[in-house]
């Protein structure tokens, strides 16, 4: 179905080349799985499928790009529209239409397909994706979570014998991802559909994969089968550690498997000490909101929340997409809607209502990254929001770029910020924003994009500001990023709070929001694999 055939790829603004020397065989009716760092060449090779690469994105390919016998060469993006559909990084920069049921159909206007087929796929699609509520509603109107779905479903209205999915689940809440993962694999195995999708959240994904690309970042391509090629890469959904740690063989890629290995497990486990509980926080709050109340048209948004956040804590927002988390960071951040309610965030000068504040002061008091990064990049190079950010802030010279180099190194200071991936433009609007070291940090959905690494630095980096004795707030639907990094977890329903207290409290209770290493475990308390290695290290020194 789709080769490469000794393909390279070379952009212009690198000195080396993206993709090297790649020789693939995917056959129909596969899924498979592309993995590897940020910046790694994920979506090079996505789009070089459909002819994206180069015709659209620029660069020089070398070698052939053949899908269901067609050469991309020959073949340029519309002419493989009936064959290949691609839902990129960013939904909302591939909308073309108003509403989600015009969005729905674009797609099959252009293929001039008939108005009766049009409307069945249409309403099939809507039932698939669990979004026929949204059908009437404005794209732009739409959560992150919400958008990528839409995207995904203006792809199969077209009913395309390849499906490119470019990271396809990070802005969607567990039970939604799982949602679509399930409408995918019922393509694949009812309807033939070959499936490449790239996704940093190996943990989602990995148990529905055939096989694995794993792109280590030198511009080759290691193919296999998930758990062999797992087995000798740095980047590991929490499974896979566990695995490691426990000693198993093969290394298990679902819970089920896990589970029925992890008997003994257990067993050593148990005479382990639990995890250290959570302490109550000590004083007054830094931010205090009260009865938040946020309004769309048709939709409260918001609902009487009431918030405190503590100096030195890292609070998870949770909740499924929709649920109103962005709403309340930016109701209390200040630059977004509050229709009724109170924010106070306590400063050097006294308490103040940030919204009250000019930009500037308002920054060091709470900062957002919002869940698109590149609304906050304007300037041509990424030395140059680098620069910005330090004069803005009244940081010294390069406190951004090393923040930056934290989350990505090695990112080039000449390039422009659009021609970043996702992950790396979210890094740098991080890193433009932890320049200001603003008492509060409010972060909508901060991982999406980043490998297992980068989340891992980014963890250290939040963690450091929380010992520095800043409040951290950070809405997410990452739930094994939450139980790594945060001291308490708020959950959101309809606009009201449902759920509020330790990491450990709501985790462990939730069978939606439980991290891998919980439900393998249960009903023994432990949440991340570090947990597990520092208990059966303590049981051994015992022993």
């Amino acid at each position: 179905m789709i080769d490469f055939s000794r393909v390279t790829v070379h952009y212009a603004e690198t000195p080396e080349p993206m993709l090297r020397d790649v020789n693939l065989h995917i056959p129909e009716g596969e899924l498979c799985l592309v993995a590897g760092r940020t910046g790694a060449g994920k979506s090079t090779l996505l789009r070089a499928i459909n002819g994206l690469v180069p015709h659209f994105t620029g660069g020089t390919l070398h070698g052939t790009v053949t899908v269901q016998g067609r050469d991309t060469r020959s073949h340029p993006p519309r002419d493989l529209a009936d064959v290949v559909g691609i839902v990129g990084q960013d939904p909302l920069a591939a909308f073309v239409t108003d509403t989600v049921e015009e969005e729905l159909a674009y797609g099959m206007e252009q293929l001039a397909l008939p108005a009766p087929v049009m409307r069945k796929r249409v309403e099939e699609t809507l039932d698939l994706l669990g979004i026929a509520e949204l059908r009437d509603r404005p794209l732009r109107t739409l959560s992150g979570g919400q958008q990528q779905r839409v995207a995904i479903g203006a792809v199969l209205t077209s009913h395309p014998q390849v499906l490119v999915l470019d990271e396809p689940t990070s802005a969607l809440d567990p039970t939604a991802a799982e949602d679509v993962l399930a409408a995918v694999t019922r393509l694949v195995h009812d309807l033939g559909v070959t499936v490449v999708v790239a996704e940093h959240r190996l943990e989602r994904v990995v148990q529905f994969a055939d096989r694995l690309l794993y792109l280590p970042g030198d511009g080759t391509v290691i193919d296999g089968e998930p758990a062999a090629v797992l087995a000798d890469v740095d980047l590991a959904p929490p499974l896979v550690e566990l695995g490691r740690a426990a000693g198993w063989t093969p290394l298990p890629l679902s819970v089920r498997d896990a589970r029925r290995r992890a008997s003994d497990l257990r067993q050593r486990l148990a005479d382990a000490p639990a995890p250290p509980a959570t302490p109550p926080p000590a004083g007054l709050p830094v931010l205090a909101a009260r009865n938040i109340v946020v309004r769309y048209p048709g939709t409260v948004a918001v609902a009487g929340v009431d918030l405190d956040l503590h100096p030195g804590r890292i609070v998870a927002l949770m909740g499924r997409n929709g649920s109103g988390k962005s709403s309340l960071l930016w109701a209390v951040q200040g630059s977004g809607p509050r229709h009724s309610g109170t924010v106070t965030v306590v400063g050097p000068d006294g308490a103040t209502d940030p919204k009250t504040l000019p930009a500037g002061r308002a920054r060091r008091r709470v900062g957002l990254v919002p869940q698109t990064p590149g609304d906050l990049l304007y300037l041509e190079t990424v030395d140059a929001e680098c620069a910005q950010a330090d004069r803005e802030s009244d940081a010294s010279v390069g406190t951004c770029r090393a923040l930056l180099d934290q989350l990505t190194p090695a990112l080039p200071g000449d390039q422009h910020p659009r021609d970043l991936s996702e992950g790396q433009r979210l890094a740098l609007a991080l890193a433009v924003q932890l320049t200001a070291a603003p008492q509060v940090v409010l972060l909508d959905e901060p991982t999406r994009g980043l490998d297992y690494r980068a989340k891992r630095q980014f963890t250290a980096i939040v963690r450091r500001l929380a010992t520095d004795g800043r409040a951290v707030v950070v809405a997410t639907h990452d739930v094994e990023l939450v139980a790594i990094l945060a001291d308490r977890v708020v959950v959101m329903a309809q606009g009201e709070i449902v759920a509020d207290g330790t990491t450990a409290e709501v985790m462990l209770a939730s069978p939606a929001f439980a991290p891998q290493v919980a439900k393998v475990l249960a009903p023994q308390p432990w949440l991340t694999v570090e947990q597990v290695t520092a208990a059966l290290a303590e049981v051994g020194t015992r022993g």
